[in-house]
């Protein structure tokens, strides 16, 4: 049986937004000057919006990174719950400005043909992943990996050759693309950033049941996953 992920708890979401900012800019900065460029992988929701903020004011050569999504809500940009607008609001300002940003929402095609757009894309830009930031909701998914997602099966196989692909989901107001199992677990340092007790819990029950999608994916990552958390 796997090992649970290394766990930090922070003293405040201040402080690990802090920490957690100073940790993603140097494992960008080891990248690029190992490979030239950095694959940064963001996550939507009101949790990173602090901590993308203050990466957004680090130093570094924003312009060989290339900023992604986990996960996308299939809404156009003007949309309040895009997770690209979101990633405009808050990392891609400030010194950030010079990162390139790959959407997966398409307006020119459907979600289908957007998800396969965007697979090739990724794969010709820069995989695998140096920096991936998860965040995880109170049903135990991560990304657009629902419990309950219409393509979970194949989304989470171990051999699943499909680096990202549409999910339905019951409770879910919109169709999603999301980065499958095995892309987001490739990644080289994987960042579970999660706030509040209630989140905790959940956290600590998915990893003792091993069977919702943030234990699964935590659990292919490995030593190259951590968890950073506060009250």
């Amino acid at each position: 049986m796997p090992a649970d992920p290394r766990i930090t708890t922070h003293a405040s979401a201040a402080v690990l937004a802090e920490s957690l900012a100073a940790q993603i800019q140097a494992e960008l900065q080891q990248a690029i000057a190992a490979r030239g460029k950095a694959l940064l992988v963001i996550s939507g929701g009101s949790t990173p919006r602090r901590l993308l903020e203050t990466l957004s004011q680090t130093s570094l050569d924003w312009s060989a990174v290339t900023v992604t999504l986990a996960d996308e809500r299939w809404v156009p940009n003007s949309d309040p719950r895009s997770n690209a607008a979101l990633a405009e609001q808050t990392l891609l300002r400030n010194a950030a400005t010079a990162a390139r940003f790959l959407p997966m929402f398409r307006d020119d095609l459907d979600i289908d043909d957007a998800a396969r757009e965007y697979s090739t894309a990724l794969y010709d830009c820069c995989l695998p992943i140096d920096v991936l930031l998860l965040g995880m909701g109170n049903d135990g998914h991560t990304a657009s990996l629902f419990p309950q997602g219409d393509q979970l099966s194949r989304a989470m196989a171990p051999d699943c050759s499909d680096i990202a692909l549409p999910m339905h989901a019951p409770g879910a107001p919109e169709p999603r693309i999301t980065l499958t199992l095995p892309t987001l677990a490739s990644a080289r340092h994987i960042h579970l950033h999660i706030e509040g007790q209630g989140k905790q819990q959940v956290l600590r029950q998915a990893l003792a049941s091993r069977d919702l999608p943030i234990a699964r994916v935590l659990a292919a990552a490995g030593a190259r996953a951590d968890v950073h958390t506060c009250d």
